[in-house]
């Protein structure tokens, strides 16, 4: 079985408001029996409904990185509060007793085996997950859509800065939020959410100084510019392919709203195996452009010392329903990451998962990591910012030999040989204003993740730091 952890079972709830829940069983006394199998590795017992009938919960750990959990509530969330409880009560040292599995689990046990066999049968005889099969023609008709939609949105760009960014008017903002719409008739979810993002900052004008307005205004423009300019050089070269492979390598399939399955990043050989990942930093956020929750880690991968993130989009209207991420403070022991198309600090996921307590070893790793030459370390950025399609926000860590405070209270970190970066909030949530709380210590010969910006009015490049790593702790500044 699995080190079960409390940081393990939040990252299996499904919510915050599941994680109070379940911790609350506990403490209420709800469990009426705490049980164990002749071999540790199932858990089940009995919890005490709100009604008259009790629940039984179950955590199977067969498979310890993938483990089946199990209730008889009628609830939708997965896993439920009574697992959870279940779960909580065992990682908080309460007693479990020896028994023998009950039948009605020893019965879905032996199902879901039998299934396990069958997989691992077949990927012993060499059957690799099918890559979905491509509906060339469909693929086709969807291509030629996409492009007339692509020249719907470029003629609507093109009128707003022929018409200038001072005349838009109510009329105006209408006929944006109708190409919002046409876009997705056209499978742009991409140019949707772009278009969408353009509108906000049109509408958001009268909150701002109309210089500054304007300016983040014709910033959007250029980048939906270029997409539409690279976004149709790359379908029309594809309705030429006669396979008509997705480019695996960069971003532009995801910007015109491809989805990657899991199945075709592993076909296209974007995975890695028997992965250890640390956490680093985690915030979640409202993007109303996307219409969406977003929640993004931003993990240490242990053998190469790349930053990835994790991201999950959680729509508005079914965010209820789904598990929201939240801060991972163990260190996670992948068997397959799968890897997105991208260039710095890829998006990667996983299935599965064992932890284990991160160690002082782990603490001076990640140090190590820590980039010393800001000179190349800006210059990596800056190649990155170049291209309007990368992602804006790009993540370092850093090796500080010491964070300074002029007369004006701005705050900058400096490398072993003098060069020095300016620290400054990027996101909406400050965290630069919070190094004045920590030691000496924690501030001088210390790596620091920091995510940087081109700053729009002042032209400066500026990194706000989001993580310290010292040699016997992370502090994350976000959370």
């Amino acid at each position: 079985m699995i080190e079960i952890t409390e940081t393990w079972i939040d990252s299996v709830a499904p919510n915050s408001a599941a994680i109070k829940n379940g911790q609350g069983l506990v403490k209420k006394g709800r469990f009426l029996q705490l049980n164990h199998s002749e071999d540790n590795i199932v858990l089940f017992g009995t919890c005490a409904g709100s009604g008259s009938s009790n629940y039984q919960p179950s955590a199977d750990f067969a498979i310890p990185e993938k483990p089946v959990m199990r209730c008889s509530c009628p609830s939708r969330q997965f896993p439920c509060k009574h697992v959870l409880g279940l779960l909580y009560a065992y990682a908080e040292g309460a007693s479990f007793t020896p028994a023998g599995i009950p039948d009605d689990l020893a019965a879905k046990r032996e199902k879901a085996e039998k299934r396990e066999e069958r997989k691992l049968k077949e990927s012993a005889e060499g059957s690799s997950p099918k890559p979905k099969k491509v509906n060339k023609s469909a693929l086709k008709k969807k291509i030629i859509s996409q492009l007339e939609g692509l020249d719907v949105l470029e003629k609507l760009i093109h009128s707003l800065i022929r018409s200038g960014l001072g005349t838009i008017d109510t009329k105006d903002l209408k006929l944006i939020q109708d190409h919002v719409k046409q876009m997705g008739n056209h499978y742009l979810s991409g140019a949707q959410f772009e278009l969408r993002r353009l509108l906000k900052l049109l509408q958001a004008s009268g909150d701002l100084d109309q210089e500054t307005s304007y300016t983040y205004a014709v910033e959007q423009l250029a980048v939906m510019n270029a997409f539409i300019k690279k976004g149709r050089q790359y379908l029309s070269a594809k309705l030429e392919d006669p396979e008509m492979q997705p480019d695996h390598e960069s971003t532009i399939e995801e910007w015109l709203g491809h989805a990657w399955q899991l199945t075709e990043l592993q076909g296209f050989g974007l995975i890695s195996e028997q992965v250890e990942l640390i956490q680093l930093s985690f915030h979640s956020y409202t993007d109303d452009a996307r219409q969406e929750y977003v929640d993004v880690g931003y993990w240490i991968q242990r053998d190469s010392g790349e930053i990835h993130r994790t991201i999950q989009y959680r729509p508005f209207k079914a965010a209820k329903l789904m598990r929201e991420d939240d801060s991972f403070f163990d260190v996670a022991q992948v068997p397959v990451l799968y890897r997105y198309p991208g260039d710095m600090n890829r998006r990667v996921r996983f299935e599965e998962v064992l932890t284990r307590p991160v160690t002082g070893s782990d603490m001076k790793w990640i140090q190590a990591y820590g980039a010393r030459s800001y000179p190349e370390s800006i210059k990596k950025v800056k190649n990155q910012l170049k291209n309007p399609l990368s992602d804006s926000n790009p993540i370092l860590l850093l090796h500080v030999s010491s964070i300074s405070q002029n007369a004006e209270g701005r705050y900058a970190i400096t490398d072993e040989s003098g060069q020095a970066i300016g620290l400054g909030d990027v996101l909406l949530t400050p965290t630069v204003s919070m190094l004045r709380y920590l030691k000496l210590e924690q501030l001088n010969e210390v790596s620091i993740l920091v995510m940087f910006e081109h700053c729009i009015k002042s032209g400066r490049l500026l990194a706000q730091p989001l993580s310290i790593v010292t040699d016997k702790e992370i502090i994350r500044l976000l959370y």
